[in-house]
């Protein structure tokens, strides 16, 4: 069996931050990635999709993403490109497409089960985000509905829903986007929990990491300060501002075959809902160590499972590293994680 002192769980940018601290500081690691290829999560967004922030303040550590041939923040494309010479770049060792079956315990060892075989490893990493889990909600009739249901995990363009009448569910960033691009090819109806939340023009991902960090640093009882999930105005957005596409209405009561009932009764005819909803942490591999809560989250302390010691885990949101879900605050989190693993983690060959 193929062992080594750590095993990172995930390709994506988490594990690839990772990657580059702990290469740097000469430590024994394998990372397993089930994608065909490098980007992780990139590899999935939809195809407009783009950054909040500019190249350089988006970037993983060592490299710098180049700024983008074009105007405006980088797009999708640009980051798969840049994670694919990125992960050239540093030369990391990673095997894929490796799918993780399980982690279990054996002895002074994790044992990680995939589906290409099995690794063992004096700790084990957990990146695997949230990308694989999305989660739609349970609305009264949802499975009676014949028309297109979507998450937007696996939305791709507005030319899919051209003359649709199509419905968009949920008040962040990928809601806003979605119907910023819907709007002008099909009648789009925006349903949100409140009114949706705006940023100001002038705030990009920058300023949302930094909300995001001091979130993590305030106590229950102090004010909030705010999150990433409010809505950044980029240029899509801004021009449904303009053209008057971006208002919302309360949700619906339930769904029927051919489209929602809404509180009063009424009822409308909807050929495609698409649900951004969120995501969920994507732990089922960890079942076997007992660690995951009924929330779908680990007990973690800076990171490191307080049930499982030799179990770490980043990248899944805020209590996995603050801004960790992010470029920007996947460089962070790695940093302060390898260097906490490389000071505590036994090399596999002194056990």
């Amino acid at each position: 069996m193929e062992t080594h002192d750590i095993v990172i769980i995930g390709g994506g940018q988490m594990g690839l931050s990772l990657g580059y601290y702990l290469r740097r500081a000469g430590a024994d690691f394998l990372i397993l990635d089930a994608e065909g290829g490098a980007g992780g999560a990139w590899r999935h967004g939809w195809a407009s999709l783009r950054l909040f922030s500019p190249a350089g303040y988006s970037s993983l550590p060592g490299w710098l993403m180049p700024p983008p041939a074009h105007e405006g923040y980088p797009t999708r494309d640009d980051v798969l490109d840049y994670l694919g010479r990125y992960e050239a770049r540093y030369e990391f060792p990673i095997k894929r497409p490796v799918r993780v079956v399980s982690v279990e315990r054996t002895g002074d060892y994790l044992e990680v089960a995939t589906d290409k075989g099995r690794f063992s490893a004096s700790a084990v990493v957990s990146a695997t985000g949230t990308w694989s889990h999305p989660y739609i909600p349970e609305i009264k009739g949802r499975d009676t509905f014949k028309g297109v249901q979507v998450h937007s995990a696996h939305y791709v363009r507005p030319e899919d829903y051209s003359g649709q009448t199509v419905i968009v569910v949920g008040g962040g960033n990928s809601g806003a986007q979605i119907v910023a691009e819907l709007a002008p090819v099909a009648r789009t109806l925006w349903v949100t929990t409140h009114d949706p939340l705006f940023l100001p023009d002038d705030v990009d991902g920058r300023v949302l990491f930094e909300r995001a960090v001091a979130r993590m640093k305030a106590g229950p009882s102090d004010t909030p300060v705010g999150g990433i999930g409010d809505i950044v105005m980029v240029p899509a957005v801004k021009e449904a501002r303009a053209r008057g596409d971006l208002s919302s209405v309360r949700p619906f009561e339930r769904m029927t075959a051919n489209g929602v009932v809404w509180v009063d009764g009424s009822e409308t005819q909807v050929d495609a809902i698409i649900w951004c909803t969120g995501f969920h942490p994507a732990l089922d591999h960890l079942a076997p160590l007992g660690v995951v809560e009924e929330d779908g989250r680990v007990l973690v302390d800076g990171q490191r499972s307080i049930k499982e010691p030799r179990l770490w885990l980043a990248g899944y949101g805020d209590w996995s590293g603050p801004g960790s879900a992010t470029l920007m605050g996947a460089a962070r989190t790695a940093r302060d994680l390898a260097a906490r693993m490389t000071a505590e983690v036994p090399a596999a060959s002194a056990t």
